[in-house]
């Protein structure tokens, strides 16, 4: 949204710890409001603090462990309700879906590809030889 709007003009807004804790981003409003506080939450791409307003389409970044969400705001909760309520208050951006859906895959692929315990003698003595070249 434009900088210059004021807030009656903008709609009503809700502050972006509330906000991610009713969109169920995080379980409790006190782990949204570290995540805000430790940087991993943006709105329209800078920093904010937990008492940062949001509105009804700001672009959001949200980076959870190795998950990172680009949002944009639909709708301000009224309440945290059910998941498929919260789901209606923001719009995940196509190239957000294909990331993730590329890293749920990689990390799908790299749990198959997991040794299954210790090597053996023989496996240990491939593995050397593989790291010297």
């Amino acid at each position: 949204m434009a900088a210059g709007m004021s807030e009656q003009q903008r709609g009503a807004g809700l502050r972006i710890d509330k906000w991610l804790w009713c969109a169920r981003f995080f379980k409790s409003r006190a782990q949204a409001t570290q995540a805000v506080i430790g940087g991993r939450v943006h709105v329209d791409a800078e920093r904010v603090k937990p008492s940062r307003m949001v509105y009804v389409g700001d672009r959001l970044e949200i980076t959870r462990e190795a998950l990172r969400f680009e949002v944009v705001v639909t709708a301000i909760p009224v309440r945290r309700g059910p998941a498929a309520e919260a789901q209606g208050c923001y719009a995940e951006t196509p190239a957000s879906i294909a990331a993730r859906e590329r890293h749920q895959a990689q990390s799908r692929m790299a749990a198959h590809a997991a040794p299954s315990g210790r090597p053996d003698k023989h496996a240990r003595r491939v593995l050397r030889d593989l790291r010297r070249g």
